[in-house]
């Protein structure tokens, strides 16, 4: 991520009317989401432990995880999940970690575990093939990218922020000083990133992997099978039951919500 670009986002959370709070309570912003997940300790636990690692192994361990495309044509495929684990500087492995807890916890609550950690590694993992195809293109641009050594979460990271923008777009993130919505706040990096891919053929390198996250998360969130598809039949279902109610003039009792729960 670009540093020092992000640094946090407000929260409004909904009016609560059957709970009555202290007269000194008065403000309704709060930063982050709230605590971390097993799931969100685990995937930062490890990257803090392998940039640790990295303290004392380096460069070899670099070398050995970090996503080289002339590599990975050659067999080393792990290197296309691996890299994600490495971390260029303390700065670099915070801002990554910040962005995954801020952005990637209420998505995790909205998608569940499981459908989270895979968005998680299919972009970043995504993220890393499109780097290497790139790098065997014959253009000018992309010819850096075929000796280099890419490292960092950030092309996961840069598809959390796609998600979050697509699921909360009015949620106000703050962009060095000024609060934007999530939608508008995730063009600009995704410019910024785009220009930068081309400005300059050496820090052109990771940029071209975070557009890969775009892309790939926008891909996989508008393609695939489970979340999208389970939309759908809840969509179909809701318009059935409201033809099925006009038809016979039905009303059920209770709360008029309770049919349209829609539960993640």
């Amino acid at each position: 991520m670009p540093n020092g670009l992000l640094v946090g986002m407000w929260y409004d959370p909904e009016p609560r009317t059957m709970r009555r709070y202290p007269s000194s309570y008065t403000s309704s912003f709060s930063f982050g989401p709230g605590p971390l997940s097993s799931a969100l300790k685990a995937i930062i636990g490890a990257n803090v432990a392998i940039f640790l690692a990295q303290a004392f192994f380096d460069p070899a361990l670099t070398n050995l995880l970090g996503l080289q495309p002339r590599l990975v044509v050659r067999g080393w495929a792990w290197q296309l999940a691996t890299y994600m684990f490495l971390h260029g500087g303390l700065f670099h492995i915070l801002f990554n970690m910040l962005a995954l807890w801020m952005f990637g916890t209420e998505l995790e609550r909205t998608w569940g575990t499981r459908y989270f950690v895979k968005f998680y590694f299919v972009t970043g993992i995504g993220a890393g093939i499109l780097t290497v195809v790139l790098s065997c293109l014959p253009f000018e641009f992309t010819s850096p990218l075929y000796g280099s050594n890419v490292i960092g979460a950030s092309g996961a990271i840069y598809g959390i922020l796609l998600a979050y923008a697509l699921y909360f777009p009015e949620r106000q993130i703050i962009l060095i000083v000024f609060p934007v919505p999530a939608k508008y706040a995730v063009m600009i990096i995704g410019a910024i990133a785009f220009y930068s891919s081309f400005s300059d053929a050496g820090r052109g390198v990771a940029n071209v992997t975070h557009l890969g996250g775009l892309l790939v998360a926008y891909l996989f969130l508008k393609g695939a099978r489970v979340h999208p598809l389970a939309e759908l039949k809840y969509r179909y279902l809701k318009w059935k039951i409201n033809r099925v109610r006009k038809k016979f003039d039905v009303y059920s009792g209770g709360r008029a919500d309770d049919w349209d729960r829609h539960v993640h």
